[in-house]
């Protein structure tokens, strides 16, 4: 596959809690790693996302009394799933993964850092109009398309490529450089939405 200087790798959320050990582990999430450095490499524009809670945070099951993890409540901005206590601000949970190679990044998106609202997608929080900046720099950079990996493809990986396709980008996830939750089917979920909207699935191998 030839990448132009038009494409944009964005790599979401590739933190210690969300791999083995982590307080939301995803499954294998660290297996991630090594697929996305490789990646990386044929980028000329790098972006990632970090997940970057308060510890009072809205989404958290321990900050409401008698709520348990993956349990669900309404908020203002929809259905919120409760999560349990993960990528506190200025914890080691919150770091990115040791192994990612984070020297050709050029954008470091943080999200979730309000306590009221909860952030899924790289380009806009849970109320779909709140932006995180990201849309901003992909079009001031007047890249094209967006190439996604990391964590959870079935949750932050999932908004962010709808969201960059509702805004007009060529939008590509790169299946084996994710992992996914699986959440009352919630894979099975983000596969019809991908076909929806016309979203691509890639492999690996077509960087190789």
């Amino acid at each position: 596959m030839m990448i132009s200087d038009r494409d944009v790798l964005l790599v979401i959320d590739v933190q210690n809690d969300f791999c083995t050990g982590g307080a939301l582990a995803v499954p294998g999430g660290e297996n991630v790693v090594p697929a996305i450095n490789r990646i990386a490499q044929k980028f000329t524009n790098v972006a990632l996302t970090q997940d970057w809670h308060p510890a009072d945070h809205v989404s958290f099951a321990p900050n409401h009394r008698g709520r348990q993890p993956f349990q669900t409540i309404e908020l203002d901005y929809g259905t919120q799933v409760l999560w349990p206590t993960h990528c506190v601000q200025g914890t080691s949970g919150a770091e990115f993964h040791g192994d990612l190679d984070v020297t050709r990044a050029s954008l470091v998106v943080r999200k979730g850092f309000r306590r009221q609202i909860d952030s899924y997608s790289a380009l806009f929080e849970n109320d779909h109009k709140t932006p995180t900046g990201l849309l901003g720099y992909l079009r001031e950079r007047e890249l094209k398309t967006v190439f996604i990996a990391g964590l959870a493809l079935d949750f932050c990986v999932r908004f962010s490529a709808e969201d960059a396709r509702k805004a007009g980008f060529q939008v590509a996830v790169i299946e084996d450089a994710c992992r996914g939750i699986d959440l009352d089917g919630s894979v099975a979920a983000t596969h019809r939405s991908f076909r929806e909207l016309g979203i691509s699935i890639v492999s690996l191998e077509a960087f190789l």
